[in-house]
């Protein structure tokens, strides 16, 4: 998982994150799945590319292995130009596919009040890059947490420690068709 606060576990412990309790899952069931975390809060997907090379480094990417990336969402909270987000994506994508490492792009959204507009131009990036390099898009798993205020913390866009089951349920079996579909 290569993404942001969403996925780091932004104001608990790791142990407490989805990611750490899927891939406690996957140890459970003795599955082939094991589900390395990289994600960092605040992360945008500026740094997210500036750290790529070194992610494929420490981690030995392989042709079998899958890297998802969720990220954008700072950008977007942030107003920062559709077009640098699609690059920096772009430039990850494209490293990663050099890389012969497998891709999968996670839809994001942001909350409406940055108007129309931009909502659009952003939340259209990632189906369209999606399309451009052929790899599966995956569905943005905050859908039905973001709208429950009993499973966010007060600032209204984290999860909390009780959204993260829900959260490890919703992303297991689109992990594990991601892999078996692909």
């Amino acid at each position: 998982m290569y993404g942001d606060s969403i996925s780091a576990g932004y104001g608990m412990t790791i142990e407490e994150s989805w990611p750490y309790l899927l891939n406690e899952t996957f140890i459970v069931e003795e599955s082939e799945i094991n589900l390395i975390n990289e994600s960092i809060s605040g992360e945008t997907t500026g740094g997210g590319l500036a750290r790529i090379e070194n992610v494929l480094k420490r981690h030995q990417l392989v042709q079998d292995d899958w890297l998802i990336i969720e990220l954008g969402g700072n950008d977007g909270l942030r107003g920062f130009p559709t077009t640098t987000i699609k690059r920096n994506l772009t430039q990850m994508i494209t490293k990663l596919k050099a890389n012969n490492v497998n891709i999968a792009i996670m839809q994001i959204k942001i909350p409406p009040n940055y108007g129309k507009r931009y909502t659009t131009m952003f939340e259209g990036l990632y189906p369209a890059l999606a399309e451009q390099f052929d790899i599966p898009i995956m569905p943005f798993f905050m859908d039905s947490i973001a709208i429950n205020p009993s499973y966010m913390l007060q600032d209204g866009i984290h999860p909390n420690k009780s959204a993260q089951v829900i959260i490890r349920d919703i992303m297991k079996p689109a992990i594990e068709k991601l892999i078996t579909d692909n």
